[in-house]
């Protein structure tokens, strides 16, 4: 007689469970493959053999965070960028506290305490490994390891800014843009009228823009986590779009493609240097940006800001809610936002305001 049972999800990834007595036990996590699955039950039963049997119950009592913690990452279906950024946040903050702690010795008070001397000084770090050990702890509830959560520190997962961004203005960006080195100014431009993140942008491809249609096709991006670029698509399906590009930009674009693109459909924009199609790393070009910040007469400016200045320019040139987040590739709990939809033929005409904006006209819509 087979061991436990595997299913197949509505969402095509797979379930393992199998029973202890009257407890039905399930796999801390859905696998990819039906495979990966039954090689889950396989190490279970061989456990089960072994003497080890674990109920629920018996499984918090004697698991520590740290072997829970790493089979939770082990099956979960993530981004190869989060994957590091999980284990780096695991490694750093939440394996040190808690890895010798067994899952049911975790109470409220405890991970209070630990959150009010956790980063101070780095609330958004904070936020985020906070996040992560309620994430954890979340899914050994789920599997009904633990009876609750005692991740409870209200607010705690998220961060408020410490001070409002101030976009920059068109004629700071501008000077910012003159700043920079000539091959990387439409880098700056892109940033901030086509609102796309650096790792959008250090890994766009001649292939990606449609000088045609006048579009700059969003489909990967680049992370430098491990010291080393990683290339994969976005975390989100609305990272994945398509920006029409304002048409004061293209003739930028087509000098930038003649002047500093190599032929060839894979050749990066934005290279480290002229000749070698290889990522320009964020701090080589914070080096270069932080300069030109200067120049500009704006020392407080992030690239990540010029995404802010392009949103703000374009509700300024009258875009809806949804426009904004089809072209920034934002996503949204509300609900009202999934019943909006932005067009490709508004976009075009977005992006015609923007380009009236920058000319000092008046878009006729």
């Amino acid at each position: 007689m087979a061991f436990g049972n595997v299913r197949r999800l509505p969402s095509k990834r797979f379930q393992a469970r199998y029973q202890v007595g009257e407890e039905s036990i399930a796999a801390p996590t859905t696998f990819d493959t039906k495979r990966d699955a039954l090689a889950w039950l396989a190490r279970r039963q061989t456990a089960l053999a072994d003497g080890m049997t674990k109920t629920p119950s018996q499984l918090a009592a004697r698991t520590t965070f740290e072997d829970y913690a790493n089979d939770w990452l082990a099956h979960r279906p993530l981004k190869s960028s989060t994957r590091v950024l999980y284990r780096r946040q695991l490694d750093k903050e939440l394996i040190k506290t808690w890895g010798d702690r067994t899952l049911s010795s975790i109470a409220p008070a405890d991970v209070r305490d630990w959150h009010a001397l956790l980063l101070p000084k780095r609330p958004t770090e904070r936020a985020h490994i906070y996040s992560l050990l309620r994430t954890i702890l979340g899914t050994a509830v789920a599997d009904d390891v633990i009876p609750a959560n005692p991740c409870r520190v209200r607010g705690a997962g998220q961060t408020r800014r410490a001070k409002p961004i101030k976009p920059a203005t068109l004629p700071e960006l501008t000077a910012l843009t003159a700043a920079m080195p000539e091959r990387y100014r439409l880098a700056i431009l892109l940033g901030a009228w086509c609102q796309l993140r650096f790792g959008e942008a250090s890994e766009l491809r001649r292939r990606d823009i449609d000088m045609k249609d006048g579009v700059v096709r969003v489909r990967r991006g680049v992370t430098w986590l491990t010291g080393k670029p990683v290339v994969d698509t976005p975390k989100t399906e609305a990272g994945v779009r398509d920006i029409a590009i304002p048409p004061h930009l293209l003739p930028v674009v087509k000098t930038h493609m003649l002047d500093h693109v190599a032929r060839g459909p894979e050749a990066l924009l934005f290279p480290r240097k002229p000749g070698v199609n290889e990522q320009t790393s964020p701090s080589t070009f914070t080096g270069m940006f932080n300069k030109a910040k200067i120049e500009a007469g704006r020392p407080d400016l992030r690239f990540h800001m010029m995404r802010h200045t392009g949103a703000t320019l374009a509700a300024a040139s009258g875009a809806t809610l949804a426009e904004l987040m089809a072209r920034l590739g934002h996503t949204t709990p509300a609900m009202a936002l999934k019943y909006q939809h932005a067009s490709a033929d508004r976009d075009r005409v977005l992006a015609r305001a923007l380009s009236d904006l920058a000319m000092g006209g008046v878009s006729k819509t």
